[in-house]
């Protein structure tokens, strides 16, 4: 996949675990705990000129535990809070099929945009002008890294505590 001469480099962040504290399907406000760094870091990587683009799986959508609605309010509230701190997000991608979906309208054996697979990695990469060539993905499961694999990026693992010292170790200084 060739890339346009305007296009732009991208980092793909995963939301639970990467981001934000994974407490097992966050939702609710009082579930938005930022992981150590998070806003240093994209802000970071929005100075180096980095889209970043969250790609989160969410399941809990197709478990019934809440609903697509609370899903984009949570993911919102998200973009909000780190733009308060100056800390951009260009897009944000979630999956809610799972195979064990309760409701059938979000059951799918191996959807597209689940990752390891890597739909919603190249449906932002079309949609928002991105070079693969100069983009990577940043999350806390192998998942995760298949799917950058899967989509022809770099994908590194990020085990904590702080995402910011992450970043700035993995783009060197």
């Amino acid at each position: 996949m060739k890339a346009s001469p305007t296009a732009v480099p991208a980092v793909f962040l995963d939301r639970d675990g990467v981001l934000i504290t994974d407490s097992g399907y966050p939702h609710l406000e009082e579930h938005l705990v930022m992981i150590p760094g998070a806003a240093d870091a994209v802000r970071r990587l929005n100075t180096l000129g980095y889209l970043v683009v969250i790609v989160t799986n969410q399941s809990g959508v197709g478990r019934g535990l809440f609903s697509e609605d609370q899903m984009q309010a949570f993911n919102a509230l998200l973009v909000r809070r780190l733009a308060a701190k100056g800390a951009r997000i260009g897009a944000v991608y979630a999956c809610p099929f799972h195979d064990e979906a309760e409701d059938p309208k979000w059951r799918h054996p191996d959807h597209p945009d689940r990752k390891p697979n890597p739909g919603m990695i190249l449906r932002a990469i079309a949609e928002h002008n991105i070079d693969p060539a100069r983009s990577f993905l940043i999350g806390d499961r192998a998942s995760d890294i298949e799917a950058a694999r899967r989509a022809g990026l770099p994908g590194f693992l990020f085990d904590g505590p702080d995402l910011d010292r992450f970043v700035r170790d993995l783009l060197g200084g």
